[in-house]
């Protein structure tokens, strides 16, 4: 649990987030505070072509932080240990089995899950609630794995108008002692990545790929449709599911997506669907 801790005392530190109480307000309802820091990062953009990796969890440790800012760690260690279980299992299915990866459960009644650069994946008390067995949050897991993977915050950084990240910025800033100026942009960024949400294309591509690593890890890989199907039902006037169709395609289209991508790919496989949830939040109590 030190990687916890670790996130817990760096979000303590983050001292513009909004109150644990907010439903993600901070994350919602964001000002026009970019300011001063807009022109520089676009300037630092066109500087940087990559971010190696050890920048890539140096920032996902800033993004990591704002969320837990907003919602902290749901006080349930059994859940905690589960969901490091589960998503470190499929984490080696995937290419990058190396990064720190680090797994929680957000204590927020509201549907959704997270992802940051360098692996540092949160899924929310709601959403867990939600699940109907383990293939479901696997499919749920290994989505916000896949945009760890293909790497595809840092790339909205980069090319979707918010504030841009290099390596430069990164050396340069810790070079120099800069690190509030740092923490403060990396704030603004992960706010804004997180209101505005991804390329669709990434969605679908994250979809694709998870399916793909549950399969991999012997679970049934139609959890995640059966999860989008779920969703269909919902309304996106539902606060406990709004930030989420805010920042997704609708789940009609990532189904139509998969179905296509699926199609006869998958056969019979002896996939497993998973105890429930419940089941396992209580082995894990024990």
């Amino acid at each position: 649990m030190r990687n916890f801790q670790k996130l817990l005392i760096a979000s303590i530190a983050i001292t513009c987030c909004a109150s644990a109480s907010a439903q993600f307000d901070f994350i919602k309802n964001l000002g026009n505070g970019i300011g001063k820091h807009a022109e520089a990062a676009k300037n630092l953009i066109e500087q940087t072509k990559e971010i190696d990796e050890p920048q890539e969890i140096a920032l996902g440790q800033e993004f990591a932080a704002t969320l837990l800012g907003a919602k902290p760690l749901w006080n349930d260690a059994g859940a905690q240990r589960y969901v490091n279980n589960l998503g470190r299992w499929l984490t080696l299915q995937t290419e990058r089995p190396d990064l720190p990866w680090t797994f929680g459960v957000l204590d927020d009644d509201g549907f959704n899950a997270f992802a940051t650069p360098g692996g540092n994946i949160f899924v929310t008390r709601g959403l867990l609630a939600r699940m109907h067995n383990e293939s479901e949050l696997v499919g749920v897991l290994s989505h916000e794995i896949a945009h760890v993977l293909r790497k595809h915050y840092l790339a909205a950084l980069k090319t979707k108008g918010f504030l841009g990240f290099g390596a430069d910025l990164i050396v340069n800033n810790y070079a120099k002692g800069n690190l509030a100026e740092y923490k403060e942009m990396a704030l603004k960024a992960a706010k804004e990545v997180y209101s505005k949400g991804l390329d669709k294309s990434d969605e679908y591509e994250a979809d694709r790929i998870a399916v793909v690593i549950a399969a991999r890890a012997g679970y049934d890989p139609y959890g995640l449709p059966a999860v989008l199907q779920t969703l269909q039902s919902k309304s996106s006037q539902d606060s406990n599911f709004s930030l989420l169709f805010e920042t997704h395609p609708s789940p009609n289209d990532r189904i139509d997506s998969l179905d296509k991508a699926m199609r006869s790919r998958f056969g019979s496989g002896n996939w497993i669907a998973g105890k429930t949830i419940e089941e396992r939040l209580k082995e894990f109590s024990r």
